[in-house]
């Protein structure tokens, strides 16, 4: 027969494969740990075995009795025990206590090893070592570590010598170690002082020290960058650094942290807000993805929160102007640190609108617009600014005027008026001016089942349910906001607006705001309820004519009120003569100082007064103004000259009749007056636009160009007309195109070079002949010095 075959075999590849890697991971464990034993085990025996050698070597072998004599406390306790827990005489049998003394009287009953298992009657061999003796010896477990004896004299008694020692004092060795590591660095001290840096080397360290920050900051950021998901972390890492302790370079760490932070939480947002999780969603099973998905949010969530904190306490710190107690940043510092923790809230406003914390946000920048320190007002107004302008939705933009206007009306009023101006910027067009709008722009609805079941076919049923359910797909891909709801935020905003601005004219008339409250009420006038007209133009005319506003102030009157009555405003019967008035007699106030800025103003107020108006302005109105205008063209800079020649050429094709101020020959009844305050009598037909002459030959070529277009009667064809473009702007457009804010002339005139004579005459051809000899005479008389009189010359004068 054949060897039978070993039936285990070796595992194949596949069946190894399957094995847990947990299983693997313990058998080697449990195989590492048996060896480990095993080798203790023998190291531990080796060892009890070379100490028994050593103190054989050194000692004498000790009987079996010593180690009992060497605790008789410990013996005389185990004694009462025994004694204790015999049994009394009396109480035994007669066959025990016989078994008793027999063994007592055996010797080997009381030498024997008690741990050993040899017999009894054993036989000793005859050549036993010391060794062995010594090992049968039972043993106590030290506690403690051997104290080593010192052998001092003995002492002689009548017993014999008594030997004495004592206890040699136990010196911890690693004590010693740190006794000498703590004596090292005092004698170091005391022996070499710290060297004072020199200013260079300060520098030079202080410059290393902030490479190896910035190089930080590069790698922290850049690896969050690359994967915000899995290196959420360390942006903890990097918000920690905001509390830089080393004061040479903790300013300069900070800033660049804050800065780094803002661009990193612009970069890694989401566009959506993320909301808390519910219990019922903490509570159901997720994917991994999602899991990692949920936590980065949270993380993402909780540090942008402690970020925003962090430069809350900036600010606070730069108002407070409290020196900490670690006394890290100077009081100076504080300031710089401030602006770079406002420019972040700034720009964080205006990038994440949509984002947690955003009314946070707003609440902390809208006090900064009313800020004492000028850089920081406009940083912060400029921020809303452009919030507002590229707000299409106008969520955000509600939430910051609802905060703006409760923090006026919370200051009385007085803040600064940038606050107001920000305003203007509002994208707002269209209001819900009718309750029924919903009527008429009512979402389309889908048919019922019972409807389309009366109605339709199969077939019709069949296709009318695939196109409800197109549309509805495509209702969900529309990323644009339905207009319903863009116009009920616009309304709200601009409730908020026009009650800040009618609270400021009602309480607030002589305040700093009124220049805002004015302009921002020309631009919505068009957008205010018809109910308020008849009481806003009385305020506004009472306000002109009380003489506190400022000419700037007055013309936003004006316009305002034309801005009311050219929307809604054209149903109500007003008559705005006296508003006609005030405009045209304050024309001259206008000049090449400081108010020519009020130019463009004026231009606004007459195209609405007179171009938008034609059907309700006369003749004479219009007659009237063009004279007056061409007057002011003479004596303004050459950009509102400009200006105000586009306006008269507007005019002029607007009113086709008035012409007749081109021709010097026509006269009318009466005599022009001009210094009547009312166009409607000056009898502006009876004169002619001499003034084009005159600007005819202005240093500014446009303004030649234009004068001689209108001298021609402002044709649209032909050699005096206007290139497109120049006629195709507006006077407000043609008054910013040419402005002269940088201090030159736009476009810059050509100087006028005299032409050169080919003959030079002499002087004495020109002069005659008995003043060409009184001119040689004083000429060659040698000049006297005469104390001058004047008071002779004053006399004279006086009488």
């Amino acid at each position: 027969m054949k060897a039978r075959r070993n039936k285990k075999q070796v595992p194949s590849f596949r069946k190894l494969l399957k094995t847990s890697k947990v299983k693997l991971e313990n058998k080697l464990k449990n195989k590492q740990f048996k060896q480990q034993s095993t080798l203790k085990k023998y190291r531990k025996e080796q060892r009890k075995l070379r100490q028994a050698v050593r103190d054989a070597v050194s000692k004498k072998p000790v009987p079996l009795e010593d180690p009992k004599e060497k605790r008789p406390g410990k013996r005389i306790e185990r004694e009462e025990e025994e004694e204790e827990e015999a049994l009394p005489l009396d109480m035994m049998d007669e066959d025990d206590l016989q078994l008793m003394k027999d063994l007592g009287q055996r010797a080997s009953f009381l030498t024997r090893d008690l741990s050993s298992s040899e017999p009894i009657h054993a036989k000793k061999r005859k050549h036993e070592r010391v060794i062995d003796k010594y090992e049968k010896i039972p043993r106590t477990l030290q506690t403690a570590p051997e104290k080593e004896l010192i052998h001092l004299l003995p002492i002689k008694d009548k017993s014999g010598i008594i030997p004495q020692t004592r206890e040699k004092p136990v010196t911890d060795s690693n004590q010693d170690e740190e006794d000498q590591e703590e004596t090292e660095p005092e004698e170091e001290i005391v022996e070499e002082p710290i060297r004072e840096l020199t200013l260079e080397e300060h520098l030079i360290e202080r410059k290393k020290k902030l490479q190896e920050k910035k190089m930080h900051i590069a790698a922290l950021a850049s690896a969050i960058i690359s994967d915000p998901e899995s290196n959420i972390k360390k942006l903890k890492e990097l918000r920690c650094m905001l509390m830089e302790q080393d004061p040479d370079v903790a300013v300069t760490v900070r800033k660049l942290v804050t800065v780094s932070l803002m661009e990193l939480f612009k970069d890694i947002t989401p566009s959506y807000k993320i909301r808390p999780l519910t219990e019922a969603e903490k509570s159901t099973k997720i994917r991994k993805e999602t899991q990692k998905l949920r936590e980065f949010e949270e993380g993402l969530v909780s540090q942008y929160k402690f970020y925003l904190e962090n430069l809350e306490q900036m600010v606070k710190d730069w108002k407070q102007r409290k020196l900490k107690k670690s006394n890290v940043v100077s009081l100076k510092a504080y300031k710089g640190l401030a602006e770079v923790a406002v420019k972040s809230l700034c720009e964080l406003l205006v990038a994440l609108p949509h984002f947690n914390f955003h009314n946070n946000i707003i609440v902390l920048i809208v006090p900064l617009m009313n800020d004492v320190s000028k850089s920081i007002s406009e940083m912060c107004c400029e921020a809303v600014k452009k919030l507002f302008k590229q707000d299409k939705l106008g969520q955000a933009s509600l939430g910051v005027i609802k905060v703006i206007s409760g923090f006026v009306k919370g200051r009385n009023y007085e803040v600064r008026p940038e606050m107001l101006k920000t305003f203007l910027c509002l994208r707002i067009k269209e209001v819900e001016v009718k309750k029924d709008t919903e009527d008429i722009n009512k979402p389309k609805k889908f048919m019922t089942f019972k409807e389309k079941r009366k109605s339709l076919s199969r077939m019709q049923r069949k296709w009318k349910k695939a196109e409800e359910k197109l549309e509805r797909e495509l209702r969900e891909a529309e990323a644009s906001e339905s207009t319903e709801k863009k116009l009920k935020l616009h309304t709200e905003t601009l409730n908020i607006v026009f009650v800040t601005y009618f609270r400021i004219l009602k309480k607030a008339q002589r305040s700093p705001l009124l220049p805002a409250v004015l302009e921002g009420l020309a631009k919505f006038a068009h957008l205010i309820n018809v109910e308020f007209f008849d009481d806003l133009l009385v305020v506004l005319h009472s306000l002109i004519e009380s003489g506190d506003l400022s000419y700037q102030e007055s013309l936003h009157c004006v316009q305002t009120a034309f801005h009311i009555l050219s929307g809604q405003g054209d149903v109500l019967n007003i008559d705005p003569m006296k508003f006609y008035t005030h405009l045209y007699k304050t024309l001259f106030k206008l000049h090449a100082g400081a108010t020519n800025e009020g130019v463009e103003i004026v231009l606004q107020c007459l195209d609405v007064m007179l171009t938008k108006r034609r059907k309700q302005v006369s003749q004479q109105r219009a007659l009237a103004f063009i004279k007056r205008l061409c007057t002011l063209a003479l004596h303004v800079l050459p950009n509102s000259s400009i200006g105000i020649l586009a306006t008269n050429r507007i005019l002029m094709h607007t009113f086709p009749k008035t012409d007749l101020l081109l021709d010097n020959e026509s006269q009318g009844s009466g005599v022009f007056l001009p210094e009547l305050e009312e166009p409607e009598y000056c009898n502006a037909q009876n004169t002619a636009l001499w003034e084009l002459h005159a600007l005819r030959r202005h240093y500014h070529p446009i303004v030649q160009r234009f004068a001689a277009h209108l001298i021609a009667g402002a044709p649209s064809e032909g050699s005096e007309a206007l290139k497109p473009e120049l006629s195709r702007r507006s006077a407000a457009e043609l008054f910013e195109a040419y402005s002269m804010a940088a201090m030159t002339f736009n476009p810059p005139v050509e100087s006028s070079n005299s032409k050169k004579k080919d003959k030079v005459l002499q002087g004495d051809s020109f002069l005659h002949e008995d003043l060409n000899q009184l001119v040689k005479r004083h000429c060659n008389e040698v000049s006297t010095q005469l104390p001058l009189d004047f008071t002779k010359y004053l006399e004279t004068s006086l009488r």
